[in-house]
């Protein structure tokens, strides 16, 4: 019914930027809170940062000043832009959105994820 679709990840130096992007398509009424979570390995998958339709944002104490999340509500799309990266940064970057779908009698908001796109911070 509905799928999300991340690109941008891939392999960085220390210090280097990168942009996530992730696209929400299929039977959309609209596209209420989306957000950026990643699982670096062994470790439980964590909040990075949300954004609401309205533009409130919020962000894990430890990329505050160095990642900024937007989005494209016309597009159904939201990014990431990362910078400053560290090794500490590595990990799958999962996309998520609270989606109101169309559906009968009525629509229905659900959440949904992202498969992951990998991000590699390298010394």
């Amino acid at each position: 019914q509905v799928q999300l679709v991340e690109s941008g990840g891939g392999l960085v130096q220390v210090g280097g930027s990168l942009r996530l992007s992730c696209t929400a398509s299929g039977r959309i009424v609209g596209v209420n809170a989306m957000g950026w979570y990643r699982q670096a390995p062994g470790k439980q998958r964590e909040l990075v940062a949300t954004i609401t339709s309205g533009g409130n944002t919020n962000y894990a104490d430890s990329v505050k000043g160095r990642f900024t999340i937007s989005r494209d509500n016309a597009a159904n799309t939201v990014y990431l832009q990362m910078n400053s990266l560290t090794p500490g940064d590595t990990a799958v970057y999962y996309c998520n959105a609270y989606v109101l779908v169309r559906a009968l009698p009525g629509p229905y908001e659900a959440s949904y994820w992202g498969e992951g796109t990998l991000v590699t911070v390298t010394a």
